[in-house]
């Protein structure tokens, strides 16, 4: 194949150029927090889409220390930071040079030391005025899916680009339509001591981010992320009356394990949040790759919950008492 031939992000077009004199046998998405949590939907789609490319997704010291032993010249190792100076990312990128890998950095900062130190690099946008196609969960689908068309003759990347052009509007949408719930979601919870989030499939990382850097990081609100599958395997011990959950439901392939956790979390418990990817007007996006679509729609409008959220308890997402204060 000798160019790609939807309009991909002209940086993710000099990475796919790259591709195509490579064999690649096995991908990596390296990353932490957030930047790891992104990752997931891709690393669904990799396990949905891919012929013969193995892929496993790892926080950035964790791969360096556990050394897979399938990393050498026939891998690409996709790396994640929003400032490009995570200490642990920007070693793994080092580490994955170093085995002969083909790195790819995905950062907000091109002048940053992951950007300098990966063989390529990837800015995406950021912010309210950042358009849909060129943040970092729809760069992310473009280099997975750039590589499957390169790499596997897969037929999705058109239909994923089409989708990602429309992606704004459905945001804008969704948007509108829980601006009311994300305003109830802040004053309901503005006190509540701990949110559990639970969600499967491609959708599990938006609920993970959400627990991780939303509750636990930014507002110091205790939580864990449940993944559907194992609700039924402990976790479900702990819903009651009085016990907030946010619950999601997307519309991959998994989304019957998300239905059958809600149906027991609407026995058991009262405070619920469902958001349900099936109420939203997905209108511009293609059928075939709606359950692709459905996580970064969640994940947009959950961060409108959040800016609720922290309004309502006077703590801005910002507030910080150890992160990039104290030594660690």
């Amino acid at each position: 194949m000798s160019n790609i031939q939807v309009a991909v992000n002209s940086q993710v077009q000099e990475v796919l150029e790259e591709l195509k004199k490579r064999t690649i046998k096995n991908v990596f998405f390296v990353a932490c927090g957030g930047s790891s949590a992104l990752m997931y939907p891709s690393k669904y789609v990799m396990d949905r889409e891919a012929v013969q490319i193995v892929s496993d997704l790892y926080s950035s010291n964790e791969f360096i220390h556990r050394n897979p032993k399938g990393l050498g010249k026939e891998s690409l190792v996709i790396l994640c930071s929003h400032s490009g100076t995570t200490p642990e990312t920007v070693e793994a990128t080092k580490f994955a040079k170093d085995k002969g890998a083909m790195t790819v950095a995905l950062t907000n900062e091109p002048q940053s030391p992951l950007a300098k130190n990966a063989d390529y690099y990837v800015k995406y946008e950021w912010g309210d005025e950042a358009k849909a196609i060129n943040t970092n969960y729809s760069i992310m689908y473009q280099l997975t899916f750039g590589l499957l068309q390169v790499a596997e003759k897969n037929d999705q990347l058109a239909k994923i680009m089409a989708s990602l052009e429309n992606l704004q509007s459905v945001y804008d949408k969704a948007l509108k339509k829980e601006e009311d719930s994300a305003r109830q979601f802040g004053e309901l919870h503005k006190d509540e001591p701990i949110i559990y989030t639970m969600a499967s499939g491609s959708n599990y990382g938006v609920a993970y981010s959400f627990s991780i850097c939303i509750l636990m990081e930014m507002q110091w609100i205790h939580s864990h992320a449940i993944h559907a599958g194992e609700y039924f395997h402990g976790p479900f011990e702990i819903i009651d009356e009085k016990v907030p959950f946010i619950i999601l439901l997307g519309l991959d392939e998994t989304r019957p394990l998300e239905e059958r956790a809600l149906s027991f979390s609407e026995r058991y418990g009262k405070k619920l949040t469902v958001l349900d990817a099936k109420e939203f007007d997905l209108e511009g996006i293609d059928e075939e790759v709606k359950g692709y679509i459905a996580p970064l729609v969640l994940n947009r409008v959950l961060r409108q919950y959040a800016d609720r959220l922290a309004d309502e308890r006077n703590h801005p997402l910002s507030k910080r008492r150890y992160m990039w204060k104290v030594e660690y």
